[in-house]
């Protein structure tokens, strides 16, 4: 993911499938919203 500020219309495309929906799995954490599947990051949030 690049470091810089993402404008809406870059975040809504990365995070949407073709449908418009979110692309699954979605979970929101605190002020965090995780779209996508990491094991390594889910390993963090889980364990």
């Amino acid at each position: 993911m690049k470091s810089e500020r993402l404008s809406n219309q870059e975040l809504t495309d990365l995070i949407t499938g073709r449908s418009g929906t979110l692309r699954a799995p979605a979970i929101c954490r605190g002020k965090t919203l995780i779209v996508g599947y990491s094991d390594a990051l889910y390993e963090k949030l889980f364990v």
